[in-house]
């Protein structure tokens, strides 16, 4: 639903007092933008006779940037569809102890599917993170500034959607489930932001 309307569309609802989207979805797109551009700098650099030997890599890289531009998109409407389940968890009837424990269960299990949309978001970013490597080392140099701006984007996104994830996991229970999943999501952050590093200082080593 939301990446068939225009950018302008978007961000104004974006902006206005509705619920959602929210930043989990300013997230995602932040991400598909990094996507996009990896797969932009791929095709600055297939079919360039000076760039004949990266060829393959590129034409890798641009397929699996495309896929991932696709998923991260996705990923706003199932971030969205997951915070109204949470809203009808919440709005369920709780006057009576049956009531509460299954408004509670509701809760919980609304809360956990939450967690998902930007927890996957943030493995995306990840990979796009090191597919911004790839093309900053051998893609076109014309545009490894491009690169260099992927890879912060994605950084960018997946510290976005780490809020999220933290959020819902603040009210869910399962203090293992909590613990497991910020520990997954930490290893992820911490590997995006050492490839924004790396792909940093590739950009300014290339420009010169």
């Amino acid at each position: 639903m939301y990446p068939e309307h225009t950018v302008a569309e978007f961000l104004e609802k974006l902006a206005s007092a509705a619920p959602e989207p929210g930043g989990g979805a300013a997230a995602a797109l932040a991400g598909a933008a990094g996507a996009a551009l990896v797969s932009m700098v791929a095709n600055l650099t297939v079919g360039k006779p000076r760039y004949a030997s990266v060829q393959a890599d590129m034409e890798t890289a641009r397929a699996r940037a495309d896929a991932l531009r696709a998923e991260l998109l996705a990923e706003i409407d199932r971030d969205s569809d997951a915070f109204r389940a949470v809203m009808r968890a919440y709005g369920l009837p709780r006057g009576t102890e049956a009531e509460q424990a299954v408004r509670r269960q509701a809760v919980q299990a609304a809360l956990r599917t939450a967690t998902e949309p930007p927890a996957r978001v943030i493995r995306l970013c990840r990979e796009v993170a090191a597919w911004s490597k790839v093309v900053a080392e051998s893609g076109n140099a014309q545009a490894v500034s491009d690169a260099a701006v992927a890879a912060i984007l994605v950084d960018g996104a997946a510290q976005s959607a780490a809020w999220n994830v933290r959020v819902n996991l603040k009210a869910i229970a399962d203090a293992a489930f909590g613990q497991q999943t910020q520990a997954a999501v930490q290893a992820d952050l911490d590997a995006i932001r050492d490839l924004r590093d790396e792909v940093l200082g590739i950009a300014d080593r290339r420009m010169g």
